[in-house]
């Protein structure tokens, strides 16, 4: 069985941790909390895993690469889109300190359930996850980074007025992950990274 470390020092070497608050994030938020115990063995694998309900724990690699596009800072806002078990969420939470905030959302209630209960494993106040409504995203709020864990077959751009000016959305769209940023109201630059793969992401 591979160790937490172990992982870490495999996603080091491949190149996706360029950024020093993902590398903690990771290090310091076990993945191993956020599967299901009969798959315990396989936590620090570098592979997605099933969650139940149709739904996966990402890849590391990939969770590592997305956060590095995300460039989450202390005291961010940020929508977390498919929260799914709760990893990514607390992740952020980790990057965002206790001064920036974290909303989950997820549209299957009994992940909805399990995602809460992993992330009580930690001190993150900041952070939770809630039931997705019946529009994409929350549009009550703007977010300083929007990270999207599923894929659309289009970019939604209802989540561009979800961003704040300066925002980052990070998104997979069939199969790449897109880097949204929002340089004024109605203008935003876009970078695109192919060659990955992703649950649909139910609208």
């Amino acid at each position: 069985m591979r160790t937490l470390q172990e992982l870490v020092s495999t996603l080091n070497l491949q190149g996706v941790l360029n950024n020093p608050r993902v590398k903690r994030a990771l290090e310091e938020v076990d993945r191993a909390d956020f599967i299901k115990p009969s798959l315990g063995e396989s936590a620090y694998e570098n592979f997605p895993l099933s969650i139940g309900w149709g739904q996966t724990i990402s890849q590391p690699f990939t969770v590592a690469f997305m956060l590095d596009l995300l460039d989450v800072r202390p005291g961010n806002s940020v929508l977390d889109i498919g929260s799914g078990s709760g990893w990514t969420t607390a992740l952020l939470a980790h990057m965002t300190g206790a001064e920036g905030s974290v909303l989950g959302l997820e549209r299957i209630p009994a992940l909805v359930e399990f995602g809460t209960a992993n992330l009580a494993k930690y001190s993150f106040s900041h952070a939770k996850i809630t039931a997705s409504g019946y529009l994409l995203g929350n549009p009550e709020n703007l977010y300083d980074k929007i990270l999207v864990s599923a894929a659309s077959d289009e970019l939604p751009r209802e989540l561009i007025p979800q961003l704040k000016i300066g925002g980052i959305m990070v998104i997979p769209v069939e199969n790449s992950i897109l880097k949204i940023t929002k340089k004024a109201e109605h203008k935003i630059e876009t970078d695109t990274h192919y060659g990955f793969v992703f649950v649909p992401l139910i609208r």
